[in-house]
C-alpha cells in the first residue's frame, strides 16, 4: 500500500492542476477581453503547463508500484515524466516564438482591471510554486521539482508581460508585446533545457552525487572490523537512491560476515535519506602475517591476570600457515592506570595496532572490550596459561587450525 508521504505527493499533484486550470481560465478570459499577444502566449504556456501536471500526476502514481516484471518499481517514471514536461516546454517556446515574430499586428484593449489580473497570474504560481517546491526537496521527487520550478519560471514571464503592457500604456511605440513573448519564450527553452538535462542523467544511470558517495564511504569505513573500502557506487532512480559498496573486512567467519554486511546495509538506509537499496558486499581479508596482542606481567615474561590493567603488550606478528614469528614487539599501554573504563579503550587502541586476535586470561566476553573487539573480527582467546610463546602458539592455532602432522611455529626474531 502506498505511505502517507506518497499520498502527500499526489494531493501536490492535484494541486497543480487545479492552479494551472486557474491560470489558464485567467489568461484566456484576459487575451480575449484584451486582445493581447503576450497573454495568449501567456496563456498558452499554462495550457502546456496543465498537460504536464497531469503527466506529473500519473508519473507520482505509477512510481511506487512494483510488478515482476519491475521488481525494482517504476521509480524512474518520475524522470520519464520530467524529460516529457521538458518536451512539452520545447513545443510551448517554439509556438511563442512564431506567433512573437511572424503573428499579425492587434489592437490592445487594455483596463486596469487586465493588468490587476496579470499581476495576480503572476502572484499565484509564485506562492504555489515555493510551496510546492519545499515538498519536493522534502520528498526527493524529480517530478515534482520539475513542475515547482516551471512555476517560477511564470512569475518571470507574467512579470514580462505585465511590463510590456504597462509600457503599451505609457504610450511607447515600440512593439513591446512582441519582445515579451520572445523573452517568454527564450526563459522557458532555458527551464526545458535544464528539467530534461535532469531527467536524463538519471535515465542514463549518471551517478549519485559525490557528497553522498562521500559520506556513504564514511559510514562503512567507520565500522571497526572494515579494513578498506574498495568500492561504492550509485544512481537514482526518480526520488529514490541505491548504493552498492564493496569492503574488505577482519572478520573471517562468513556467518558474522554476513551480519556484518546487513548491519551496515541498515546504517546507510538510516543515515542517507531516501535509500531504496543499499547492497554491501563484504571480504574478509586474508593477511599473510597475523598479530597477536598478549598483555604482559610487571617482569614482562609472563601473561597478566587482567587485560585491562596490564603494563604492556607484546604485538607478535607471526606468517600465516606456518604460525613462524616474524616480529615481536613490547608497547607499553597507555591506559592501564586510566580511570573506570580503560578496557574499551585499550580495546580501541589494539585496534589502532590492527591486532587479529588478543590472548588474555581475564574472560572479557559479553562486556564491552569483548563487543568492540569481535565486532572488529579480533579473534579473543581466552586461556589459562601464563607463558607468551604457548599463548601465542594457542592464538595461532584458533586462527588457523594446523595439521597435526606440522612441525611447530618457530621464532625468527
Amino acid at each position: 500500500m502506498r505511505d502517507t508521504s506518497q499520498r502527500a505527493l499526489e494531493r501536490w499533484g492535484w494541486a497543480s492542476i487545479a492552479v494551472n486550470v486557474t491560470l489558464s481560465a485567467l489568461n484566456l478570459g484576459m487575451a480575449w477581453a484584451a486582445s493581447s499577444l503576450a497573454i495568449a502566449a501567456e496563456m498558452m504556456h499554462n495550457i502546456v503547463d496543465l498537460a504536464a501536471s497531469v503527466a506529473v500526476l500519473i508519473g507520482l502514481k505509477l512510481s511506487w508500484r512494483r510488478s515482476r516484471g519491475f521488481p525494482y518499481g517504476l521509480h524512474k517514471v518520475e524522470n520519464v515524466v520530467a524529460a516529457v514536461v521538458a518536451i512539452l516546454i520545447f513545443v510551448a517556446a517554439y509556438e511563442l516564438a512564431r506567433e512573437a515574430l511572424r503573428g499579425s499586428e492587434r489592437a490592445l484593449v487594455l483596463s486596469p482591471w487586465i493588468l490587476g489580473g496579470v499581476a495576480l497570474s503572476a502572484l499565484l504560481p509564485l506562492a504555489f510554486g515555493v510551496l510546492e517546491g519545499r515538498a519536493a526537496r522534502r520528498a526527493n521527487s524529480p517530478s515534482l521539482g520539475a513542475d515547482a520550478r516551471e512555476y517560477r519560471v511564470h512569475v518571470l514571464t507574467s512579470g514580462v508581460v505585465l511590463a510590456a503592457l504597462m509600457g503599451h500604456m505609457a504610450g511607447i511605440a515600440f512593439p513591446l508585446e512582441r519582445v515579451a513573448a520572445v523573452v517568454v519564450a527564450l526563459v522557458v527553452v532555458k527551464t526545458g533545457w535544464d528539467l530534461l538535462s535532469d531527467a536524463m542523467r538519471v535515465l542514463l544511470d549518471a551517478s549519485l552525487d559525490q557528497e553522498t558517495l562521500a559520506r556513504a564511504r564514511g559510514i562503512i569505513q567507520g565500522a571497526p572490523a572494515v579494513t578498506r573500502v574498495r568500492s561504492v557506487v550509485g544512481h537514482n532512480a526518480g526520488r529514490f537512491r541505491f548504493l552498492e559498496a564493496i569492503a574488505d573486512v577482519r572478520v573471517q567467519d562468513l556467518e558474522r560476515a554476513s551480519a556484518l554486511a546487513r548491519d551496515l546495509e541498515r546504517k546507510l538506509r538510516e543515515q542517507i535519506p531516501f535509500l531504496e537499496r543499499a547492497r554491501v558486499e563484504v571480504r574478509p581479508a586474508r593477511k599473510d602475517v597475523v598479530r597477536v596482542a598478549i598483555p604482559l606481567d610487571l617482569d614482562r615474561q609472563q601473561i597478566n591476570a587482567h587485560y585491562g590493567t596490564a603494563g604492556h603488550f607484546v604485538l607478535a606478528d607471526s606468517s600465516r600457515g606456518t604460525g613462524d614469528v616474524t616480529a615481536r614487539n613490547v608497547v607499553k599501554n597507555p591506559f592501564a592506570s586510566g580511570p573506570k573504563g580503560r578496557g574499551l579503550q585499550v580495546a580501541r587502541w589494539l585496534l589502532e595496532h590492527e591486532v587479529d586476535a588478543l590472548v588474555t586470561r581475564d574472560d572479557i566476553s559479553g562486556k564491552g572490550p569483548g563487543h568492540a573487539l569481535g565486532e572488529a573480527g579480533v579473534v579473543v582467546v581466552l586461556t589459562a596459561d601464563t607463558d607468551v610463546d604457548s599463548a601465542l602458539a594457542e592464538a595461532m592455532a584458533a586462527i588457523e587450525p594446523r595439521d597435526s602432522s606440522s612441525p611447530p611455529p618457530r621464532d625468527h626474531r
